[in-house]
C-alpha cells in the first residue's frame, strides 16, 4: 500500500481561514432522486400502512412475510437473544448499559413551582413523550451501542413506550441488536427498515404504532426520511458523517494518536480527521505512524480514502490557538492530549464531547463511558447538544394568578394589548381588574 499524504495547514498562513473553510466544506445536499425515492415511500406508507411496509420490506430486504405481525421480535425472542450472545458480550453489554444508565439518570429534569408575593404560582411540567421510536441500522452494520445509547435515556426519561425498528436484509437478524434491546428496556421491535420504517413510525400503520420523535442513525435514505417526517414527529438531528479533532502538546505516542483519528476515519470515507499540534516534528511523526500502521487495519482502504481526501494536521502557535481553531471547527468529539487537559477546557466553547487527557480514547465514548454517543456534526456543536434524556421530555410553563396578582398584572397586560390593537386581549384582563 502506497504512503498517503495528509493536507498540512499552518495557522498562521494568510490564506488559513479559507483553506480550513475548503477542508470543512461537506455537501449534505440530498440527492434529487434519493429525494422523490423516499418521497414516494413515504406517500405509500402513510396512504397504505401496513400493504406499502410488507411490498418495501420485500423489495429492499428480499424478505416476504404475510403481515407485519410477523415481523416483530416479541420480549421471549429478545431475551432469547440476550441468553444466546457469548458471555463476555452480555457481560460488557450490561456493564456499558449501567454506565449509560447511570450518567443519565443524573440529567433528569424534574417539575418546579414557584409563588410569588401575591400568591401567584408560577412554573414548569416536565413531562415525558410517551412514545418514542429508535432507529438502528440492521444488515452489515450492527449496532448494538446505538441502541443502548438511544433506548436508555428514553427509558431514563420515562418515555412509557419505545418502539425500535431494524432492518434484517434476507431475514438475518443479529442476536447482539436484540440483546441489546432487552437490556435497554426496548418495548416492542419491527424487523423493518428504510425510509418504509420511517415513515412507519411517524405516520402509523395497521400494526406499527406512531410515535411521537424518532432517534438513531441510518443511511442516506433514512436520514432524509427523518428530514422529511420532521414537523409529524420529532427527530434527534441529521447527521453528517463522524469527525475527530485531537489536540496534542506533542508528548504521547505518536501510535495512539495514529489510532485514535483512525477510530473515526474507519466509519466511512466522508469521515473527518484532524490533529492539531503546536509541535511540526509531532506532525511528522504521527503521519509516520498513519502510514506504518494503515497496512495492518482491517477497513484500511476506507481509512485510506478518508484520510487522504478529509484529513489535516495543523500546526499552531499554541495550545490556546489549538483551542481557538478547534472552536471554528466545533467538532463531534475533541480529544484534549496534552499535559492539563482541565484547564484547556475552560479555553473550549464549541465540541459535541470532550476527552480529557492522554488515556481517553474517543472509542471509549463510543461504548461505554457513560455519556451518549449521538452528538452534532458538521459544525452543529455551534448550538446544538449529545442526545440525552431532556430530548424525551418536553415542558410545559405552568401559570396561576390570583385575584390579587390577575389584578396587578391585569393592568399590564391591558395597556400592552391595547398598544398592539388587540382589544379582546385587552378586554379579557380587565374584566379580572377590581374597580
Amino acid at each position: 500500500m502506497t504512503d498517503i499524504s495528509i493536507t498540512r495547514l499552518n495557522a498562521s498562513q494568510s490564506d488559513f481561514d479559507s483553506s480550513l473553510a475548503k477542508l470543512l466544506a461537506w455537501d449534505d445536499s440530498v440527492d434529487h432522486q434519493v429525494n422523490e425515492s423516499v418521497r414516494h415511500i413515504l406517500h405509500q406508507v402513510k396512504t397504505r400502512g401496513d400493504a406499502a411496509v410488507l411490498e418495501f420490506t420485500e423489495k429492499f430486504d428480499r424478505l416476504k412475510v404475510g403481515s407485519v405481525a410477523e415481523l416483530e421480535m416479541d420480549q421471549n425472542r429478545l431475551h432469547k437473544a440476550l441468553d444466546a450472545i457469548p458471555q463476555d458480550q452480555r457481560i460488557a453489554l450490561e456493564k456499558a448499559a449501567d454506565r449509560i444508565r447511570g450518567y443519565h439518570e443524573r440529567q433528569n429534569q424534574k417539575s418546579w413551582q414557584y409563588e410569588d408575593e401575591d400568591g401567584t404560582v408560577l412554573g414548569q411540567k416536565v413531562t415525558p413523550l410517551d412514545r418514542a421510536g429508535l432507529y438502528v441500522p440492521g444488515g452489515k452494520a450492527a449496532y448494538p451501542s446505538s441502541v443502548l445509547m438511544n433506548a436508555i435515556p428514553a427509558k431514563v426519561a420515562g418515555v412509557s413506550e419505545v418502539v425500535m425498528v431494524v432492518p434484517t436484509p434476507d431475514g438475518v437478524v443479529n442476536d447482539m441488536v436484540l440483546a441489546a434491546a432487552a437490556i435497554a428496556g426496548v418495548d416492542r421491535v419491527f424487523t423493518v427498515g428504510g425510509a418504509q420504517a420511517v415513515g412507519a413510525l411517524a405516520y402509523g400503520t395497521e400494526t406499527i404504532p406512531a410515535v411521537d420523535k424518532i432517534v438513531g442513525p441510518g443511511n442516506i435514505f433514512v436520514a432524509t426520511a427523518k428530514r422529511e417526517v420532521f414537523g409529524t414527529v420529532g427527530i434527534d438531528m441529521i447527521a453528517g458523517p463522524s469527525e475527530i479533532l485531537v489536540i496534542c502538546d506533542g508528548k504521547t505516542d505518536p501510535d495512539w494518536i495514529a489510532m485514535d483519528l483512525f477510530s473515526q476515519a474507519e466509519h466511512d470515507e466522508q469521515a473527518q480527521s484532524i490533529l492539531i499540534s503546536p509541535d511540526a516534528e509531532f506532525l511528522d511523526a504521527v503521519e509516520a505512524s498513519i502510514n506504518r500502521l494503515l497496512p495492518t487495519m482491517e477497513r484500511s482502504e476506507i481509512i485510506a480514502e478518508s484520510m487522504g481526501s478529509r484529513a489535516a494536521m495543523i500546526q499552531v502557535a499554541d495550545l490556546s490557538e489549538a483551542a481557538r481553531v478547534s472552536n471554528r471547527i466545533a467538532p463531534e468529539h475533541l480529544e484534549l492530549s496534552v499535559e492539563n487537559a482541565e484547564s484547556l477546557v475552560e479555553e473550549i466553547r464549541h465540541a459535541g464531547a470532550i476527552f480529557m487527557g492522554r488515556y481517553t480514547a474517543e472509542a471509549l465514548g463510543d461504548y461505554c463511558a457513560g455519556p451518549n454517543h449521538v452528538l452534532p456534526t458538521s459544525g452543529t456543536a455551534r448550538f446544538s447538544s449529545p442526545l440525552g434524556v431532556y430530548d424525551f421530555q418536553k415542558r410545559s410553563s405552568l401559570i396561576g394568578f390570583s385575584a390579587a396578582g390577575a389584578d396587578r398584572m391585569g393592568r399590564v397586560a391591558s395597556v400592552l394589548a391595547r398598544g398592539e390593537g388587540l382589544t379582546a386581549h385587552a378586554r379579557s384582563a380587565e374584566y379580572r381588574i377590581k374597580d
